[in-house]
């Protein structure tokens, strides 16, 4: 009678200890709304919510990306940690269930041929932790936080492997450009060699202006080579973005690149929904909180029922067969284990602090990669107006100083150095281009565009 009380006392106690709230509830971290630093009025519509085949309309450029997130070996790798970490999260809730284990024997002994045993048992075995103070709650909880960890790293994979396969498109397209704009200026550079010739033949120019226009047309020459490797490359460089092995990269024209979009990059607070790597930095505290509570519930009882049934059978004198069963109940109190349980919930709630620094530090730096993207756009494009102008400047010098040249009116220092600046001014003008069309797309990954977002997102 006693030991009824006794352990109906225990378990009376440890139900008005389960009913207290033992756990405060998860909180989302607030987001700071001064992480931008733009004189832009603060606007929910944001760029990142745009698909990345409504941004990028080069049929060639869509075809590249839809083959990087099919093939690219990165993507396929964090598509199996993602599998990986779905398993353990549902083995974490099958910790709920009981556990039931099965047995069968069979012994068979004989004597001198004179005493002779048989013996059959087959009994079964269950098990189950009732979770009163949420242990295993909350390493259910961790586990799935680990799960949108890891989802979220996969956005974050997704949406890189969206702005490099963009990036390395134009860089390749604009390297195209740039050879051709070498290729013609090669040509022009070679008339030049032949009318310095021709000038010297009349006592226009000395060989000194021959001599000079020839070093200017083999410096294009040999540029013009470390631009066909530049583009080999960089071709390299994407087929291994999608998965495949060295070849061409089927593509457009760097002149057809349009990016018109409203730079809309919304509010602060969006990044947590957007931004993969914000997401992931938030699921980070969701895990180290759980796992403190995991930590602060070692120091409470563990509950656990215990029940053994099954049926024996044994062939010997005076033995019949017979069931037999058997249920416990037991409650284990950790009371001394040399401060483990203390250490391991200091250590979990300093990981906790620093998840929640990680997190903090992820939204300063997005912000920061918000405001110089968009402020490397503006001056991007007030460079670009004036380069063009400087190009268009720079080709009626070239055409005035041949023209003087001719008439015996000019040098030919003016005429080569004309040619000069042309050519680096088109070649500038051509990066200012890839600039811009970067500034975009590292705006659009910036925000956290690119990822697939489920279908509720999009309504």
């Amino acid at each position: 009678m006693i030991n009824k009380r006794n352990i109906i006392g225990v378990l009376a106690m440890t139900l008005i200890l389960a009913s207290c709230n033992i756990y405060k509830p998860y909180k989302t971290p607030e987001v700071n709304t001064d992480v931008y630093r733009t004189d832009q009025p603060a606007d929910t519509v944001n760029m990142a919510l745009r698909p990345w085949q409504e941004l990028f309309t080069d049929p060639a450029l869509r075809s590249l990306i839809d083959s990087a997130l099919a093939n690219n070996f990165d993507y396929r790798t964090v598509m199996l940690k993602v599998t990986e970490a779905n398993a353990a999260f549902s083995q974490s809730r099958a910790s709920f269930f009981p556990t039931l284990n099965l047995s069968a024997q069979e012994n068979i002994s004989t004597i001198q041929d004179m005493h002779h045993t048989e013996d059959y048992n087959l009994s079964a075995n269950a098990s189950w932790e009732i979770d009163i103070f949420g242990r295993l709650r909350s390493a259910k909880r961790a586990a799935k936080a680990a799960l949108y960890q890891s989802i979220a790293y996969k956005r974050a994979v997704e949406t890189q492997m969206v702005s490099s396969v963009a990036s390395g498109y134009y860089t390749l397209l604009s390297l195209d450009k740039q050879l051709q704009i070498s290729e013609q200026t090669l040509v022009i550079w070679e008339e030049t060699v032949n009318t310095m010739k021709a000038l010297k033949e009349t006592g226009g120019v000395n060989e000194a202006a021959v001599v000079q226009s020839q070093a200017n047309y083999y410096s294009v020459k040999a540029s013009i080579e470390d631009l066909r490797y530049n583009i080999r490359a960089s071709e390299n460089a994407l087929r291994l973005l999608i998965g495949k092995p060295a070849g061409e990269i089927t593509r457009g024209s760097f002149d057809d690149q349009k990016l018109d979009v409203d730079l809309q990059i919304g509010i602060p607070s969006q990044l947590l929904a957007n931004r993969p790597d914000v997401q992931q930095a938030e699921a980070g505290v969701r895990y180290a909180f759980a796992k403190t509570n995991v930590a602060r519930a070692a120091f409470y009882p563990k509950f656990t029922i215990t029940a053994t049934g099954g049926y024996a059978n044994g062939v010997t004198v005076g033995n019949t067969p017979r069931f037999f069963g058997n249920f416990v109940g037991g409650l284990l109190q950790p009371i001394f284990n040399a401060g483990v349980n203390r250490a391991n919930l200091r250590i979990a709630k300093a990981q906790q602090e620093e998840a929640l620094l990680a997190f903090e530090k992820s939204l300063v730096t997005a912000g920061i990669e918000v405001s110089n993207t968009l402020y490397n756009y503006s001056t991007t494009a007030s460079k670009l107006e004036a380069r063009k102008q400087q190009v268009d400047a720079l080709l009626k010098s070239s055409d005035y100083t041949n023209e003087l040249l001719i008439a015996g009116e000019a040098t030919y220092l003016e005429v080569l150095t004309a040619q000069q600046s042309l050519l680096s001014a088109q070649l500038s003008y051509i990066n200012d281009q890839l600039s811009q069309l970067n500034n975009v797309v590292n705006l659009y990954h910036a925000l956290g565009g690119g990822w697939e977002r489920p279908a509720e997102d999009k309504k």
